[in-house]
């Protein structure tokens, strides 16, 4: 509003505080509607409905919420949701979710999700969209668990990976960096350390007040920002559907909190491009697919110089695109900016790298990369029949069938050059980012 509201602002506002004093609020919190297909031990992969008139097409996104924030993240309320964007397009859109988390849960570590919840989701996507790649999308640790799997499990139908909000150096993390050497002082043996293996694990109570603590000067001007915006209902819808989604956080895992509280806070092991695992190491370097790496402005939880230093970390990866967006931690995936920016180079990025996988996971690694080029265009009788009638075309499907080795490096190198041109310098995007314009170059 104006320092002076001008009548129709009035109108408004009033309008908005009588809406929200009869109804409760402005926003619409229905959720997207959708259909269990797979479950375990704190593991639900959801199908979203297709919209009426928009039948599904191209290949499945598997969205991928981190632990203990609810999946509102991606679906936070009508007309600001990434989920409904996603199915108004025509896209088969999945959801991996953990639900509520309990004390009996305290001993399972990193590797249940590595090992089991997040390939067990992709299998499950895959098979029930008909055998199609999927397209995993990871929300800050949901992406920090995508950048593992896709290192540690090449034989998945995976067709690329979006990282949204991951920090993966935790020294470039503000709210971390200044506490790092008073908590290495402890030895493992400090207040966190019993603390966390008493409770077996952290309380929903304790993880909504950290979350909440991230953004604490935006809670503490809320107030004005009401005030100010009392005519604007988007706004305000949008203020309703974040304190919701606050509302609702998950507890942490005992077993879980530990290993990423010693291994990826206080050691900073990730930012090596390694992490222990199970009884192995994860190396970042082994990613081979498609890689697309978002951070937000604003964001105080996972800063730009925090997100940004996986990058030189994906020497394995086809294409790397980085990509600096508007919004704090929350606001980068589901904000009202990101209407217009993240959405639609998500949409970008899938559409370029669909039906780039195998219809059926191969059983090794090494089968898995290779599967593509051993397909051959056509029996070699029918195009021995055709060979006096399309003179010019024989030579084309004798030199197709070349060696996997020498196909690979070549497909490289054209999927660089075909994004040098567009990565970071649409000149329609307000936000572009001059650091993917030189990984296009690579």
């Amino acid at each position: 509003m104006d320092l002076i509201p001008k009548p129709e602002q009035v109108v408004a506002a009033a309008g908005n505080v009588a809406h929200t004093l009869l109804y409760g609020g402005l926003a619409d919190l229905r959720p997207m509607p959708r259909t269990l297909i797979d479950d375990g031990e704190l593991r639900e992969v959801y199908h979203y409905r297709p919209a009426k008139d928009v039948p599904e097409t191209g290949d499945p996104i598997l969205l991928v919420t981190p632990l203990a924030a609810p999946a509102l993240c991606f679906d936070l309320r009508r007309g600001c949701s990434l989920v409904e964007h996603l199915v108004a397009g025509g896209r088969p859109t999945y959801l991996l979710e953990y639900g509520q988390v309990s004390f009996r849960n305290r001993s399972l570590g990193v590797e249940h999700w590595v090992d089991e919840v997040l390939p067990e989701a992709v299998r499950a996507v895959h098979e029930h969209s008909g055998g199609r790649g999927v397209h995993l999308v990871g929300w800050s640790l949901g992406g920090i668990f995508t950048l593992l799997v896709a290192a540690d499990r090449q034989d998945l139908p995976i067709a690329s990976i979006t990282v949204v909000g991951s920090p993966v150096d935790v020294t470039k993390v503000p709210l971390v960096a200044p506490v790092r050497p008073l908590l290495n002082l402890t030895q493992g043996r400090g207040a966190i350390t019993r603390a966390y293996r008493a409770l077996g694990g952290i309380p929903q109570p304790l993880v909504n007040w950290a979350f909440t603590a991230a953004s604490a000067q935006k809670v503490v001007t809320k107030p004005l920002a009401v005030l100010t915006h009392l005519d604007d209902t988007d706004y305000l819808a949008q203020l309703e559907a974040v304190d919701r989604f606050r509302a609702n956080m998950f507890a942490y895992p005992g077993r879980t909190f530990g290993q990423l509280y010693h291994r990826f806070v206080k050691g900073n092991a990730l930012a090596r491009g390694t992490m222990e695992v199970g009884d192995r190491t994860i190396d970042l370097a082994a990613i081979s697919v498609p890689t697309l790496v978002f951070a937000g402005n604003t964001d105080g939880i996972a800063p730009l110089p925090a997100v940004r230093a996986v990058v030189p970390l994906l020497t394995g990866a086809p294409q790397v695109r980085f990509e600096v967006v508007p919004g704090g931690h929350l606001g980068m995936l589901t904000g009202r900016a990101a209407r217009g920016t993240t959405w639609t180079v998500i949409d970008e990025w899938v559409d370029e790298w669909s039906g780039a996988v195998p219809a059926a996971p191969a059983p090794t690694k090494r089968a898995a990369r290779k599967a593509p080029a051993k397909k051959a265009p056509a029996p070699k009788k029918a195009a021995a029949k055709k060979a006096a009638a399309k003179k010019a075309a024989a030579p084309t499907r004798t030199a197709a069938p070349k060696a996997p080795a020498e196909k690979a490096p070549a497909r490289k190198r054209a999927a660089r050059k075909a994004s040098a041109d567009t990565i970071g310098s649409n000149p329609s995007r307000r936000y572009g980012s001059a650091g993917s314009r030189a990984l296009g170059q690579r």
